[in-house]
């Protein structure tokens, strides 16, 4: 009974189930799909709400701890448990899930039981992979996630949807096969140590590797996660994916998916081989900041919107990278909250785009132009949540680049320097889009008739802007759940944790005063 009274692994299991039962729906009464998705996914959202209201933010501690023996002999426990790093990382995951149901409603025409169905079913792995203490669990949810996806791709994509799918799957499997197979050498060296097998995450950190044991397991874990981020080189499948995904899918595969490669190495790769660690970190940043650069370019050269947004994305996980691999409390805490800015703007973006998709079936920025004069609340939107994906001051996407460069300077000063290339080129390319889209003369003739937004595209959209802006403007009580699991994080590392600098300081003594 405690699987479905603790509130955790409800969250875990309640799509799961309302996945199976949408397809005890009658065919003739199909109508009730939609209605019955996007239910679902609101009552997972509510659901996981209980955690937000339940956590102590003071702790560091995992919470809503829940550990049932599946396979004892083993060592492998159904065990799951959140600190604030997975908590901000779940509620994105059940805060964008609706909105993506919600933006289906039109756009998918067939086979809409076994979408929806994918939907939730692919839900339940993303918060499964953000609540296992298990390592064998983590890694039947991760790869639980796989499937969902592939078919959102590979079924109700663009044109080179299959080509798209097989290559998402591809990369990922292949960093997954090696995660396997470092998984299996981790309890294998516990077994031989301690004599009992264990996959339990927290036993693990303390596992006893040597120098040449924690390198190869650090570059197994590694790989796999660089694939997900995606790290440059590993990032080609991406804008594949990205383009051929229907709407929701790209919503879900920017905000959530992608997180899943840095929240790899924050919850198992760095923690578990803290050695191995120190001397990839450099390394891993140096990349982060390759990838800001160069997706920076490619977005920029791009005429297709949705691959601009796609390629961007590889610049915005640059920068969560950089601050990752600093193991600074500034740093690593403006790593996880940008996280969730990005799951934000960048999720915005996609389904904006996808408005004008649905209203003239074209991406390229050269057949708009002048939209403000016929979709002035389109206009407005799109210029918000432009302007925080560039990172105005006010907007969410602000305070986690600020906070990502302040304390990566302190570590990595010549690579922090040169990741500012991003904040700037990201304005150019971004705004460049804006301005062609949005302003001059309506060149086109059919965009003399688009509507503007309606009823139900302001409903997924409004949720979206009062976050952006909220979080630019308060962003204290999410620094102060993330901060003890950030130390937690640098602790396990073995790094000196350093003293919170003045910009967290300041903000956890103004909410002290609230």
């Amino acid at each position: 009974m405690e699987l479905l009274t603790n509130p955790l692994s409800l969250t875990v299991l309640l799509p799961a189930l309302a996945g199976l039962g949408i397809f005890a729906i009658p065919r003739e009464r199909a109508g009730l799909l939609k209605g019955y998705a996007l239910a679902a996914s609101l009552a997972v959202f509510a659901l996981s709400l209980r955690l937000w209201t339940g956590f102590d933010a003071a702790a560091a501690a995992m919470q809503f701890g829940l550990d049932k023996p599946w396979l004892p002999s083993y060592g492998i426990h159904y065990a799951l448990g959140i600190d604030g790093i997975s908590l901000l990382m779940i509620l994105l995951t059940t805060f964008l899930v609706p909105l993506s149901v919600l933006a289906s409603f039109n756009y998918i025409k067939e086979g809409s039981r076994a979408y929806y169905a994918c939907l939730l079913f692919l839900e339940a792995g993303m918060v499964g992979v953000f609540a296992a203490l298990d390592l064998f669990v983590f890694y039947l949810f991760w790869e639980a996630m796989l499937i969902p996806m592939y078919f959102l791709i590979g079924v109700w994509g663009g044109p080179r949807r299959i080509y798209a799918a097989l290559k998402f799957f591809i990369y990922t499997m292949a960093g997954s096969v090696l995660m396997l197979a470092a998984i299996l050498w981790v309890a294998s060296a516990h077994h031989a140590a301690a004599g009992a097998w264990t996959f339990s995450i927290p036993a693990l950190y303390a596992g006893a590797l040597t120098e040449q044991a924690q390198f190869w397991l650090f570059a197994a874990f590694a790989l796999a996660f660089a694939v997900k981020v995606p790290l440059f080189p590993f990032h080609t499948w991406l804008p594949d994916a990205h383009v051929e995904a229907p709407t929701a899918g790209s919503v879900i595969l920017a905000g959530v998916l992608l997180k899943m490669g840095v929240y790899g190495y924050l919850r198992l790769a760095v923690p578990m081989f803290p050695q191995a660690a120190v001397t990839f970190a450099p390394w891993l940043a140096g990349l982060g900041v390759v990838g800001i650069i160069y997706g920076s370019l490619v977005a920029w050269s791009q005429r297709d919107m949705k691959k601009m947004v796609a390629y961007s994305s590889v610049a915005h996980l640059g920068t969560v990278m950089l601050g990752a691999m600093a193991f600074e409390p500034a740093a690593v805490s403006g790593a996880v909250l940008q996280m969730v800015n990005h799951g934000l703007s960048t999720g915005a973006l996609f389904l904006l785009v996808g408005v004008l998709y649905e209203r003239r079936h074209t991406r390229q920025i050269e057949d708009y132009g002048g939209l403000a004069k016929v979709m002035p609340g389109f206009a407005a939107v799109f210029m918000i949540v432009t302007l925080s994906s560039v990172g105005l001051p006010g907007l969410n996407g602000f305070i986690g680049e600020v906070l990502v460069l302040f304390g990566s300077f302190r570590v990595y000063p010549w690579l922090a320097s040169a990741a500012v290339a991003g904040v700037i080129l990201s304005a150019v390319y971004m705004l460049g889009m804006y301005q062609q889209v949005v302003f001059g003369p309506l060149r086109h003739t059919e965009n003399k008739i688009l509507k503007d937004l309606d009823l139900r595209e302001w409903t997924y959209l409004l949720p979206l802007l009062v976050f952006i802006v909220l979080i630019g403007v308060w962003p204290n009580p999410f620094l102060r759940r993330i901060l003890p699991a950030v130390d937690n994080y640098i602790t396990l590392s073995r790094q000196q944790p350093a003293p919170p600098p003045a910009v967290v300081k300041l903000a956890l003594d103004g909410e002290e005063a609230r």
